[in-house]
């Protein structure tokens, strides 16, 4: 019923486009542009003055979700919890990697006046006039990453990837004499995941006894793209003592030593993005995973629903969030468990908290004319 009720919906905004002469994008009026040129933010001041809860908005807090990938998943999970825990309605919205879809849905979310969008588009590109018109509606929108947004979220990516890298280097001296056949499994392809694999490089650049035998970027970056790309590795060089990666890469390039009998215990394979079976791996202990570097999506998505229902009784906001890397290691794994558990939790102890995140810049509805609109990251200079 419900998805019937969607396709008439989208059916009648599909009408009033076409009668309008133009797209569902072009029936809406231009807003602010918002800041367009990079910008560096001071810290977030939580003392900063009120301001005007938004108008004619409904208390609801949605969804824009790109796919059912683990990491998503904690997303959900966190941004239920804060809803439930500020009294929002809490919708989600499925893409399933489907870019027209993903927009339809966001289309569908602004005409039915919600308060708050946190959004993983697929192509972020096609997304972002959408946004902005939720922005203009006077709606909270927070991104994973790409601008559009009042408040977007990002990985110190250059950091993300030392962190693994600097953990894969510390056991190379310490179990290979600093000598080690290196795979990295890169992403080169998306530009704000980009600079993880330049610090990959440049630990290992600085590192003679290491030799660099493979730097690819699997096609598709997903779990069966790196099986099929570390079987291909493995008939060119199969003694390999290190694959870093994103998780469901090296998930995959584990498979593929396995089935070539090529796994060892003491190899070292990291991920990034501490995926369930990931830390699975670690727990379970005496095999080559040896590490993933966690960006808890409970805990920064509990703060981005906290973010929304803020917004929407008209308090100030941080304008941007790193998500802060967290090696996960047998030794770190117990608090991890218990942190990602109970986001609400962490959030309101700050110690904790600031493990995790760390929040720049203030905007409120007010402000919402200086909403982000550049490709945010705290490592810009």
């Amino acid at each position: 019923m419900r998805s019937d009720r969607n396709m008439m919906l989208a059916t009648l905004l599909g009408v009033a486009a076409v009668l309008a002469g133009g797209t569902v994008l072009a029936s809406a009026q231009d807003g602010p542009a918002g800041l367009t040129k990079p910008a560096v933010f001071a810290p977030f001041d939580p003392k900063a003055p009120a301001c005007s809860p938004p108008p004619g908005l409904n208390k609801v807090l949605a969804f824009a979700q790109d796919n059912e990938r683990e990491f998503m998943q904690g997303v959900d999970r966190g941004l239920a919890a804060a809803a439930k825990d500020r009294g929002l309605e809490y919708r989600r919205a499925l893409a399933n990697n489907d870019a027209a879809k993903g927009v339809e849905q966001v289309q569908l979310f602004l005409a039915s006046k919600i308060g708050g969008l946190v959004a993983a588009p697929v192509d972020p590109a096609s997304m972002s006039r959408s946004l902005q018109e939720l922005i203009w509606s006077g709606a909270y929108v927070g991104t994973i990453v790409p601008p559009p947004a009042t408040s977007l979220l990002n990985a110190p990516q250059y950091e993300t990837g030392k962190v693994l890298a600097e953990a894969a280097a510390a056991y190379i001296k310490d179990k290979f004499g600093g000598k080690a056949n290196v795979v990295i499994l890169s992403h080169d392809s998306m530009e704000f995941l980009a600079p993880r694999f330049a610090a990959m490089r440049d630990i290992f650049k600085a590192m003679p006894g290491v030799t660099i035998v493979a730097d690819i970027s699997p096609n598709p970056v997903n779990k069966e793209g790196g099986f099929a790309t570390m079987s291909t590795i493995l008939q060119a060089h199969p003694d390999v003592d290190v694959v870093l990666g994103a998780d469901t890469v090296v998930l995959g390039a584990l498979a593929a030593l396995e089935a070539a009998g090529k796994a060892r215990s003491d190899q070292f394979l990291g991920g990034i993005d501490g995926e369930p079976e990931a830390v699975a791996a670690i727990k379970k202990g005496g095999g080559p995973y040896k590490a993933s570097i966690s960006l808890a999506s409970p805990v920064f998505a509990y703060a981005m629903g906290q973010h929304a229902a803020d917004w929407l009784e008209g308090k100030s906001i941080p304008q941007a969030m790193d998500i802060l890397p967290v090696a996960l290691t047998s030794d770190y794994m117990a608090q991890y468990e218990a942190d990602v558990a109970d986001p609400a939790a962490v959030y309101k102890d700050p110690k904790r908290r600031d493990i995790y995140l760390r929040m720049y810049g203030n905007i409120c509805y007010d402000t919402r004319d200086q909403y982000v609109n550049f490709p945010w990251s705290s490592e810009a200079k």
